[in-house]
């Protein structure tokens, strides 16, 4: 192995344990409480390893791991761009929140403000599939949160989770995104973009090594990291088998609060945060309900505000009054006005460009605002 400088040797042992094939945080943790620091461990005997791990898995934590010598150049080439940081479990700036959870990361790859990792922290969650609706109210409850100083984390996934950051990027409390790839890749792709921004105004988390590449099992297990930094959880949609809905487990199991939206009942990605509210979960309508359940006090204003209805004609305003939050169908909607289907379909999309309803596969439509 090529020299480095010792301020490095301590991240390498961590890196080195972290990379380090068969060793899992649980394994990593039981071997920290016996030996110490990292470098402790690799100072052991095969036979002292052995007391605590398989001969094995003692023999490859005293070899080399593979292709290590390429993972750390590329770490600590990483770590000297600016805004780049990687903490460990030993350091001071290591958030306190993770180190309460059962499951706290070995290792954390930061991008941006690192200093939100302490900031009183809300996650918001939800559908990759969201309707209109649920995009609107993950951005405004965002946007509100922030503007009161909470800093908002989520999953950078697309959806709720975009918008959430996209809201919470215009206020002072920003955001947090966990992410399930390496620091130094955005997936998905389309929220390239977005990513730059939290970079720049927020924070980019991982616990996986630099390259590390979108694999299906990170995902959910990067949820904890999402709650575990916050206060509790707002599930804003969600359908009854969601990804959400772990995110939801973790942060109860964690102590954490549970916060959820209601929606239609005829909507499959309302049925999640019903469930949720059956369960215990607390019912939100506004951001100013999860402030005071939480008891974050704060001199800014909440604005509940809504999105605004644009000039509209009187006959499409009797229309609006004829569609409820629940979706119906165009031929219910003639028959109820007597307009005619040439019409009734110039009408609702005029109401749809204006921001008023939702079209909904199938010829249903339902209000928004």
């Amino acid at each position: 192995m090529e020299h480095v400088p010792d301020a490095h040797q301590d991240l390498i042992a961590w890196l080195r344990l972290e990379q380090t094939p068969g060793v899992g945080n649980e394994t990593a943790r039981r071997l920290l409480a016996r030996f110490g620091l990292p470098a402790q461990i690799f100072a052991a005997s095969h036979a002292a390893l052995s007391e605590l791990v398989s001969p094995r898995l003692a023999k490859a934590l005293l070899a080399s791991p593979p292709g290590f010598q390429e993972q750390i150049d590329k770490t600590l080439a990483w770590q000297e761009q600016p805004g780049n940081l990687v903490l460990t479990l030993a350091d001071a700036g290591y958030p306190r929140s993770l180190l309460e959870i059962p499951d706290p990361p070995l290792m954390l790859y930061v991008k941006g403000r690192a200093a939100l990792l302490e900031a009183a922290t809300l996650a918001v969650v939800g559908s990759r599939n969201a309707t209109v609706q649920g995009i609107r109210n993950a951005e405004q409850f965002s946007a509100s949160l922030s503007s009161a100083g909470l800093c908002i984390s989520s999953g950078l996934a697309a959806g709720i989770d975009a918008a959430a950051h996209q809201g919470a990027l215009t206020g002072p409390g920003s955001t947090i995104a966990v992410i399930g790839t390496g620091a130094d890749i955005v997936y998905p792709a389309r929220n390239r973009n977005l990513a730059h921004l939290i970079a720049e105004g927020g924070c980019i988390v991982s616990e996986y090594s630099l390259s590390t590449p979108a694999l299906a099992p990170n995902f959910p297990r990067r949820n904890r990291i999402i709650s575990g930094l916050a206060k509790g959880v707002l599930v804003v949609e969600a359908a009854a088998q969601s990804g959400s809905l772990i995110t939801a487990r973790m942060a109860a199991e964690q102590g954490r609060e549970v916060f959820a939206i209601p929606g239609s009942i005829h909507s499959p990605l309302s049925k999640g945060c019903h469930q949720l509210i059956r369960q215990g979960a607390k019912l939100v309508e506004s951001a100013q309900d999860i402030l005071e359940e939480l008891q974050f006090h704060t001199k800014t204003a909440i604005s509940q505000a809504q999105p605004q209805a644009s000039f509209m004609e009187a006959s499409e305003a009797g229309l609006l009054k004829e569609i409820s939050f629940d979706p119906v169908h165009m031929d219910v909607l003639a028959s109820r006005t007597g307009i005619d289907i040439a019409s009734l379909t110039t009408e609702l999309l005029s109401l749809e460009l204006n921001g008023q309803l939702e079209a909904l596969p199938g010829g249903y439509y339902r209000r928004l605002a």
